[in-house]
């Protein structure tokens, strides 16, 4: 047998507290930074920004571009495996925050050796810096940015003796003050904090507050003064296959959680993208790939920098999901961090790291920017009806797909919120920062046991809940397979079944008041929609429905039939899904946004690979997408 089970990885570092979320917008702004109070046309935030940024002799443009790259402008409790806070992200991983931050958790050997480490303190010493008490560069916004400012302004004098009115002269000190080990990682750093500096800064932060700066288009920065951090260099000869800006190296999974291929030059298409979590520590998550009867990803990416570990080849078969179909056409990205915190830990870095890593393997590949094929491993159905149940929830509800498929350069959300007719085809494009939902985190669902008994949670989400009738107060949509003994579903943060996430696309079924109905999951489910605000009217994708007078089958896996396959090579099983309303029943309608392609199986005992004659429809029929034999489905075009 050539399939593997995904293990669950080691706990982490530390988990931290909550996260809102800011949007980006325009607004002039000419405030003047020593007045005691904003003036009439500029926030508390900008007046802050600037107040700091004069105290401490700091270009403004600076300090606001390296706040932006450190936080995205949100103001962070504990944030990421460095425990940063605020805007300025102030890093805080010490042994007191560890023992009363946010998670409770309690320091481990992991934790005890990496706080020896003085990036994981800035908090403190910007503490001594200010003389402003500790908690107060916490909590306090003002206080923060000045904590931040006083850090570059340290970092510019030990580089070069002086602070400078040009921003293009303190290329040393933001680099210092990303705390980078790596001198390729500080570099991107550095020049994305100089891209929002020569383009301007102009947006509206996590507390509301719009600040702006204007564009310095000379602005360079000078890269030789990073030589005097001594940083260390990314072997030029690494086998790591990442884009060249990249923090990257590569560190060979155990071979038990791989199988040696060539893709996609023996013919197998390397065509979706999976993210995950790795519900654990990044190096905890490098060495459990090492060990012994393992699953593995092709990259790890830490959180706090965006450094990658890839250690499984493009061309080889990483056993990340659980579905070997999807594993075989896959590519498996871990994050580092807890899906049931995972707005503490899918930092700004690593959404742009991210998609750094996914725009360059989708062009290397041709893979398609939508959401059928850039995932999450809660996207990816079981293989079989008995491996549906168990699959794994991670990224969950807090990874903010709307940002990310813009980052990658595949938005699909253009501001036109609506619902079509009955028939028509919407795609869920809830507002993140202001799509407020409660889950309910459980100990079971907490690797870092900092979760003692079942505690709601309200954060930012990807996701609605669907429900049975077109009300709050109706239950939730039962999948029968999940709670065999249940009249409805859970909110439990783990329960995938019960809810849609941004960029997927159903098919309208009816409409009441403020509720919108879909097809899901073999039923009639309803997202509250009002005014048609979570929605986009959506066109040019595939419409499909039941072919005969029968419910139309749907699979896990698009593998060959088994006589297709040459005898004494152990053909996969092509089976349907048979768990209760699994299927395309007649009146009901699902959405595929590609042409469908042939089954495939790979046998890596004689690297030998069977395309089959039949032909597949990726679908998007609940929270997973599934399978559907194009010669079972009649398809329009919406």
């Amino acid at each position: 047998m050539h399939k593997r089970t995904r293990k669950r990885l080691l706990p982490a570092v530390v988990a931290g507290g909550a996260l809102a979320v800011g949007a980006f917008t325009l607004l002039p702004s000419t405030a003047l930074a020593g007045q005691s109070g904003p003036a009439p046309h500029q926030s508390a935030t900008q007046a802050d920004f600037e107040a700091a940024a004069a105290e401490y002799h700091v270009p403004v443009s600076v300090l606001l571009g390296v706040a932006r790259q450190e936080s995205g402008l949100q103001s962070h409790s504990g944030y990421s495996n460095n425990a940063g806070w605020g805007f300025m992200n102030l890093t805080d991983a010490t042994p007191e925050m560890l023992r009363k931050g946010p998670s409770g958790i309690t320091g481990d050997s992991e934790l005890t050796s990496a706080t020896k480490h003085p990036e994981l303190h800035t908090l403190l010493t910007a503490a001594k810096l200010t003389g402003i008490p500790a908690d107060d560069l916490r909590h306090n916004r003002r206080d923060n940015l000045r904590g931040g400012a006083a850090l570059l302004a340290s970092y510019q004098k030990q580089l070069t003796g002086q602070t400078s009115d040009n921003a293009s002269d303190w290329a040393g000190a933001v680099a210092k003050y990303s705390q980078m080990p790596n001198e390729r990682a500080a570099q991107s750093f550095v020049s994305d904090v100089f891209a929002s500096i020569r383009s301007g800064v102009r947006q509206t932060t996590s507390d509301g507050q719009q600040v702006t700066v204007q564009a310095d288009p000379s602005a360079t920065p000078a890269t030789g003064q990073l030589a005097e951090l001594k940083l260390a260099k990314t072997d030029p000869n690494t086998p790591a296959e990442c884009p060249k800006s990249m923090d990257c190296q590569f560190v060979q999974a155990s071979s038990t959680g791989v199988q040696v291929s060539n893709r996609p030059a023996n013919g197998i298409k390397i065509t979706q993208i999976v993210l995950h979590t790795t519900e654990g520590s990044y190096d905890a998550a490098i060495r459990t790939f090492q060990g012994p009867n393992a699953a593995a990803a092709h990259y790890v990416m830490r959180s706090s920098d965006g450094a990658v570990t890839q250690m499984v080849s493009d061309k080889d078969v990483a056993f990340g999901d659980g579905n070997y179909d999807s594993n075989l056409h896959a590519i498996q990205i871990e994050h580092e961090g807890f899906s049931a915190f995972g707005a503490q830990w899918y930092t700004d870095v690593a959404y742009q790291q991210t998609a750094k890593l996914v725009k360059y393997l989708a062009d290397r590949y041709d893979i398609p920017l939508d959401r059928q094929h850039i995932l999450a491993h809660d996207n990816v159905p079981g293989g079989k009806t008995a491996d549906l149940a168990g699959m794994h929830w991670d990224q969950g509800n807090e990874w903010d797909w709307t940002r990310f498929m813009k980052k990658i350069g595949a938005p699909f959300d253009d501001g036109t919120s609506g619902v079509g007719p009955v028939g028509s085809v919407v795609t869920i494009a809830p507002t993140f920062n202001k799509n407020l939902q409660t889950f309910t985190v459980c100990p079971a669902d907490d690797p870092t046991g900092s979760t003692p008994v079942c505690t709601p949670k309200t954060v930012p989400a990807s996701s609605l809940f669907v429900h049975q009738g077109p009300s709050e107060d109706s239950p939730l949509v039962l999948d029968a397979n999940v709670h065999p003994t249940a009249t409805s579903g859970t909110d439990d943060v783990s329960d995938w079944s019960t809810t849609v996430q941004a960029g997927q696309q159903f098919v309208v079924a009816d409409q009441q008041g403020d509720w919108t109905a879909i097809w899901f999951d073999g039923q009639k489910g309803w997202i509250s929609n009002p005014e048609g605000k979570n929605t986009i009217p959506t066109t040019g994708v595939k419409i499909l429905t039941a072919a005969g007078t029968t419910t139309a089958p749907v699979y896990g896996t698009a593998f060959p039939d088994p006589s297709e396959v040459p005898a004494g090579w152990g053909p996969d099983a092509q089976n349907p899904i048979t768990a209760p309303n699994y299927g395309i029943p007649v009146g009901q309608a699902y959405v595929a946004d590609q042409p469908p392609v042939n089954g495939q199986d790979f046998f890596p005992s004689r690297q030998g690979v069977v395309t089959g004659a039949k032909q597949y429809y990726t679908v998007q029929f609940n929270h997973r997408y599934v399978y559907v034999n194009a010669a079972d489905v009649t398809v329009t075009t919406a």
